[in-house]
């Protein structure tokens, strides 16, 4: 278990759902998709690199709702930028997004 954070802390993060439009497969990237989502109007499309690779295909990604933290820092893989964090859990065989019950 991770330490406990305050309130204020939990407040600085930015959670959003988006919509993944594009999910790629560099060669270069083993384990990770390079995913473009739309988070709309306001945010926009944001790159999103994830290690869902061997357990999601790119047609069960395209068009599905995902929630995602926008506001990190971005992070520099290779020559990719990754620009937030798809959110999901295990169930101690693979990651299980989290995704909205229906369209938001």
């Amino acid at each position: 278990m991770k330490p406990e954070i305050t309130f204020e802390d939990f407040a600085k993060l930015d959670i959003r759902i988006g919509r993944i439009e594009v999910v790629e497969a560099p060669i270069d990237l083993n384990k990770l998709y390079k995913l473009t989502v739309d988070f709309g109007e306001e945010i926009g499309k944001k790159t999103i690199l994830a290690g869902i690779k061997k357990h999601y295909t790119p047609e069960d990604l395209t068009g599905r709702q995902v929630v995602a933290v926008i506001n990190l820092v971005p992070k520099k893989v290779k020559e990719y930028i990754s620009e937030g964090m798809i959110l999901a859990t295990d169930d101690e065989v693979s990651p299980v997004l989290l995704i909205p019950r229906k369209d938001v």
